[in-house]
């Protein structure tokens, strides 16, 4: 959903919870998460729980209904392009997440880059670089049209141009 798609009062869903739409900014909406019983905890402004700004990237997550969201997730599973992750793959992925500590740009994470030569890089983890002051990060990256492992500095890695439904596209053409 866009935020344009959205009014006071609206409630969604978006990643696994239901919330209200609290306020509309112009690339952002604030809500807050639909889980106590009582419907007291929702009395405001201001509210008794958290009021949480989503992004326009979480906001492509949002949907107006659990068929709404099932629709989608079914769409996008049809959208030709990305050939998606092994079991194999995303068991590593996983293993590495969890072997690789408290990284502190957990966003970086979130949304995969495009390299100059048009190979989608998926970060999934980030560990110290050993050979600097320490403070220094190396992002562990999936390359999923190659099934090929990959790191790179974390500066060079948030230089990359981020990734899009027709980046993926131009790289399933390839194959």
């Amino acid at each position: 959903m866009k935020p344009s798609e959205f009014h006071i009062g609206l409630e969604f869903t978006c990643g696994p919870f239901w919330w209200r739409c609290t306020d509309i900014g112009t690339r952002t909406v604030t809500a807050i998460r639909l889980v106590e019983d009582d419907p007291v905890w929702y009395e405001g402004p201001p509210y008794m729980v958290d009021e949480v700004v989503l992004d326009e990237a979480e906001l492509e997550d949002a949907h107006r209904s659990e068929a709404e969201k099932i629709r989608a997730s079914i769409d996008e599973a049809r959208l030709p392009g990305h050939p998606g992750f092994s079991h194999a793959a995303l068991c590593r992925m996983m293993d590495e997440k969890l072997d690789s500590g408290p990284y502190p740009h957990k966003r970086l994470l979130q949304f995969d880059r495009v390299r100059a030569d048009g190979e989608i890089l998926h970060p999934y983890a980030a560990r110290r670089d050993g050979r600097s002051d320490g403070r220094s990060w190396i992002i562990r990256l999936y390359l999923p049209f190659t099934n090929e492992w990959a790191e790179l500095e974390e500066s060079e890695f948030r230089a990359l141009t981020l990734s899009t439904p027709a980046a993926i596209r131009n790289r399933a053409r390839k194959l």
